[in-house]
């Protein structure tokens, strides 16, 4: 309590100072007041400071004991002057231990304090992003409920019913339901108080304009298909942006990452020549800065990238507990087909992978790890219990770790292979979903209902679509309608895309029959989708190929060393060299195998790695480039143990 209003106070000592958090904290929807935040960003720090102080002061002590063990005198670790043995009947090792402890609390402390000020800051703009993001799919369904005869405040409930769909917008959107609902404000001023808080700037201005349009009585349908071809181009401008972004951390990562180690690597192999001893640096560039550079520029290319929001489908279950105290009777009428009933559903998907294993694997790839990744280990434990008697390390790493990247490539392959062939397959039904929703309008257009134009599109060819349309009219006949058909075949292909498709048109065709207008709005959508995704692999086809030719240079120069320069050395006989002295006389000593090893080692890295930036680049997803890695890695085991 005392800290509580220790914070208290001290926010309304100075609340002007306050205001840019508290600003932050409404914006990123935070849910806790600034003095609640503070107390727990106080909390936090000192937390996390003792941590570190506990950690410093074991450490030190460590390094402490260490010296004594050694021998050595304890010095300052910058002047270098020896230090006491103690200051009175306290030891300075003590002090030592003490004097970091206490350095490492206030560093961490420091710094821990300082990001959890920034943090809000930083989750209102990834949320402004978010926004700007889904706006232009969440203003098509505005315009397509509005056609339909829907009122601005049931469009913004049925909005915000779909956060698993249009994410971020939902959520601002649910705003200005909760404020009309609990806060007995009306849709206007709802609106105006979402306009102050919201983070996004682009919101911001369709706001305001949606308020000048309703106190102006102008024509709501009208404005929202103005603004939906108004977004659409300015998401294509975003993705031109992005892309020349893109390109500038692709030329950027072949300098430093595939250049810059390849540069390191002759240096390290000349030190190394000259008799320095170039193991431990080329150690760090091999096992160091090429996975943690890598992954930094994988990191700072997903934090920037243009992402759709994750789309899922929740199901409500309602268990009714009206006559919870009634005694059930029971009855052998009907008991055994439940439990039958109950048994089939158990062991339904059970019999579905049995009877369809590869395609339960295409459905979901992650599934083949259960499979792979224990055969992959089962293969290392085999070949390293098999290798006995190895004289030296070197050795003993010269058998293994052939067979530690054959492992390694059990498990990833079979996954890019069954993730590659779902992507296909969505994309086949992504790029037909266009055509599938013209034809739908033309078809509704002149008055037939949306089943029977389910029932003609049977007939028309769509491709890997054409198998699914089978599947929705096979649902109706059944017994389903169009709308819970729908549903089901978004639960099948659960894609961006498809999920905003389903909901608009499901959402549409329960307000109204003639629903042209809105399959074409949702089809505009929809190819708008499908070309920047190819606009994207079209860009970025060419940085995949640079990242290829690069990583081909790679392998061929340190292919070089390896096979034609290091051996050389190693013949050379450390008598010969060492009476001549000079820059050359540790020739002879150079550990031959330690440098073969690593220079094989960097280019399985940077095979690896190069893969999964190519596809993270070209097709926006680590998924995409396992395909890549494995290829790439595959050249180095071959070039390594056949040409090299």
């Amino acid at each position: 309590m005392r800290s509580w209003r220790f914070v208290q106070d001290w926010v309304a000592r100075d609340p002007i100072k306050w205001q840019t958090l508290n600003t932050d904290l409404i914006s990123s929807r935070a849910g806790v007041t600034v003095e609640h935040y503070l107390v727990n960003a106080i909390g936090g720090s000192i937390g996390v400071g003792i941590l570190f102080a506990v950690v410093g002061f074991v450490i030190s002590g460590l390094v402490i004991a260490m010296q004594k063990a050694s021998g050595t005198t304890m010095t300052t670790p910058i002047t270098g002057v020896h230090l006491p043995v103690s200051i009175g009947p306290i030891p300075m090792g003590i002090i030592e231990q003490v004097g970091v402890g206490t350095l490492a609390f206030s560093i961490a402390a420091a710094i821990t304090y300082f990001i959890a000020l920034q943090w809000p800051g930083l989750q209102k703009g990834t949320r402004s992003t978010k926004i700007n993001l889904t706006l232009h799919n969440a203003v098509a369904y505005m315009y397509a409920m509005r056609k339909g005869g829907g009122e601005l405040m049931v469009i913004f409930r049925s909005i915000s019913d779909h956060s698993n769909i249009y994410g971020e917008v939902a959520l601002e959107f649910r705003q200005i339901v909760r404020d009309a609902d609990f806060f007995g404000l009306d849709e206007v001023s709802a609106i105006r108080r979402l306009n102050l808080t919201t983070p996004s700037t682009k919101l911001k201005d369709f706001l305001q304009d949606l308020l000048s349009v309703i106190e102006s009585g102008g024509d709501m349908a009208t404005f929202l298909s103005t603004r939906v071809h108004l977004f659409q181009e300015e998401a294509r401008f975003e993705q031109k942006q992005f892309l020349g972004f893109l390109s500038l951390v692709a030329e950027s990562y072949v300098t430093l990452f595939v250049a810059g180690p390849l540069f390191l690597i002759i240096i390290m192999v000349v030190m190394g020549m000259m008799g320095g001893s170039a193991v431990l640096q080329l150690s760090m560039v091999t096992y160091v800065m090429l996975p943690v550079g890598t992954s930094l520029f994988m990191v700072m290319i997903d934090l920037v990238s243009i992402k759709s929001e994750v789309v899922s489908r929740f199901t409500q279950k309602k268990l009714l507990h009206e006559f919870s105290d009634v005694r059930v009777r029971e009855t052998t009428d009907e008991e055994p087909f439940f439990a039958t009933l109950a048994r089939y559903d158990k062991w339904r998907q059970v019999k579905a992978f049995l009877s369809s294993p590869l395609q339960a694997f295409v459905m979901k790839p992650s599934r083949i790890l259960y499979i792979s990744v224990p055969i992959g280990i089962i293969y290392v434990l085999v070949h390293l219990l098999m290798v006995q008697g190895a004289p030296d390390l070197e050795t003993y790493l010269d058998l293994v770790d052939d067979h530690i990247v054959i492992a390694v490539l059990i498990i990833l392959v079979p996954y890019s292979v069954f993730f590659e062939g779902w992507n296909r397959k969505l994309g086949g039904i992504e790029s037909s979903i266009p055509e599938f929703l013209d034809r739908m309008a033309g078809i509704n257009q002149v008055g037939l209902t949306m089943a029977q134009a389910i029932s003609i599109m049977v007939n028309a060819n769509l491709g890997v679509l054409g198998y699914e349309i089978k599947r929705i009219k096979r649902d109706m006949e059944w017994g389903a309608n169009f709308s819970e058909a729908l549903m089901r075949f978004e639960r099948r292909i659960t894609t961006p895309i498809i999920a905003r498709m389903v909901v608009l048109i499901t959402k549409a065709s329960e307000m109204s029959g003639q629903i042209n207008e809105v399959l074409n709005i949702a089809a505009s959508d929809a190819r708008m989708s499908d070309v920047l995704k190819k606009e994207r692999l079209g860009e970025m086809f060419i940085y995949t190929a640079i990242v290829y030719l690069s990583f081909m240079v790679f392998i061929f120069v340190v292919g070089v060393l390896s096979s034609q320069f290091l051996p050389v050395l190693g013949g050379i006989q450390p008598g010969s060299v060492s009476q001549a002295g000079g820059a050359f006389s540790g020739l002879g000593s150079i550990p031959i195998k330690t440098f073969d090893r690593l220079l094989y080692h960097a280019c399985l890295l940077q095979g690896f790695f190069s893969g999964l930036i190519a596809g993270q680049m070209g097709e926006s997803s680590i998924g995409s480039g396992v395909k890549h890695a494995c290829i790439m890695v595959i050249i180095a085991l071959i070039a390594f143990n056949t040409v090299v």
